[in-house]
């Protein structure tokens, strides 16, 4: 009989020959995945291409992020003072239309009567003039009267344009922020955006401001030289001119993006004042230096354009002062081309501050992308 075992197969052992030593078993084989057929290897990346890509992963700390949306002139993230300027000059090439035309048209009629104003009040004031520079140039070939009744008029003219230029920096914010968003607004649309008259009013309540202070100030050194003391009013004088000039830089920062949010949030006057203070907290030195360097761009502009004038008022026209009726219409057209070019110029710039300020600190561009997809 066989038992049930008899019934299982048997793996063979093996023998070896007789007299002969075994061999040692084998080691035991891992089991692994099939081998593939042959020419099918898994590819390989080139040499130095990580799994982040050429470069390899990102630095410590530095997380992905997908690209940023870009509906119109700028990404809709935090901006670099380049994407800044690039982003104003897109903003010219998007909007030509109100970004040159307008404010051509109103540089034009801006300066137009400012050259008026300076005409007359210079040959009002050239005559009044001349018996007081007689001790300084009794010949009269040096036009020293005609020289400062020509200051004199376009000190008197300077307000016509300080307001001209208001009121163009605010409409030319509203074209800016639409071109952010990739759309483009019409010259009647700028036109009709009363809220214009709020920054020209901030602006009047500035200079009011600006004008005593510095009537106590010269006040106060006046009464001093008047009484004798004339050391203690030189030194409260450059004192005076030095604190003046620390106080101006700093409002001026301070209050940088009071325009665009006037022209923008659709808020109440003094609300929107203090917000626009607040928002400049912690960006005080990066506003200051991006509007310094803009401003220092645009006053090389402008001497590029209007240096140039003048030599031919002086050689051409032989007016070496600069005080006849030619020369002041060749300086006026100088004027509006440079006066064009630096304000478009610093209007977009301050618009866009405006933008990113909000971007970094409330998440604007969120809601810029959505306004954007919306109207898509």
């Amino acid at each position: 009989m066989t038992s049930p075992h008899d019934d299982v197969p048997q793996t063979p052992t093996w023998a070896a020959p007789a007299g002969s030593t075994p061999p040692p078993p084998p080691p035991p084989v891992a089991p692994g995945p099939p081998a593939p057929p042959p020419g099918w290897g898994a590819p390989q990346p080139p040499a130095g291409y990580g799994a982040w890509g050429p470069a390899g992963p990102p630095p410590p700390g530095v997380s992905w992020r997908p690209p940023a949306m870009q509906p119109g002139i700028i990404p809709l993230r935090p901006l670099g003072m380049g994407e800044i300027y690039d982003g104003a000059f897109r903003a010219v090439r998007a909007n030509p239309r109100v970004m040159f035309g307008l404010a051509a048209l109103v540089v034009t009629v801006a300066v137009t009567l400012q050259s008026v104003i300076q005409w007359y009040v210079k040959g009002i004031a050239a005559g009044q003039l001349t018996d007081l520079s007689t001790d300084v140039d009794p010949s009269g070939q040096m036009g020293f009267a005609d020289q400062l009744g020509s200051s004199f008029g376009l000190l008197v003219g300077a307000p016509v344009t300080a307001i001209a230029t208001t009121v163009l920096t605010g409409l030319l914010i509203v074209s800016v922020s639409r071109s952010v968003l990739g759309q483009v607004a019409s010259v009647s649309e700028v036109l009709r955006s009363w809220r214009v008259w709020l920054v020209v009013g901030f602006t009047f309540l500035t200079g009011l401001a600006w004008v005593v202070v510095l009537g106590v100030l010269v006040t106060a050194v006046v009464l001093l030289a008047v009484n004798d003391q004339i050391a203690l009013a030189v030194v409260v004088g450059l004192l005076s001119l030095l604190a003046t000039v620390l106080l101006g830089v700093w409002f001026s920062t301070r209050t940088m993006l009071v325009a665009p949010a006037l022209m923008l949030e659709g808020k109440k006057f003094w609300p929107t004042i203090l917000r626009s203070w607040r928002l400049t907290r912690g960006s005080f030195w990066r506003l200051f230096g991006i509007y310094l360097l803009t401003s220092v761009l645009a006053g090389i502009i402008t001497q590029i354009i209007v240096f140039p004038a003048t030599l031919i008022a002086g050689l051409f026209l032989r007016d070496p002062t600069a005080t006849s009726f030619g020369s002041i219409v060749v300086i006026g057209v100088a004027n509006i081309i440079a006066s064009t070019l630096s304000t478009t110029f610093l209007s977009a710039v301050v618009a866009l501050l405006y933008i990113d300020v909000r971007m970094r600190r409330e998440g604007l561009d969120v809601e810029l992308a959505r306004a954007a997809e919306t109207t898509a």
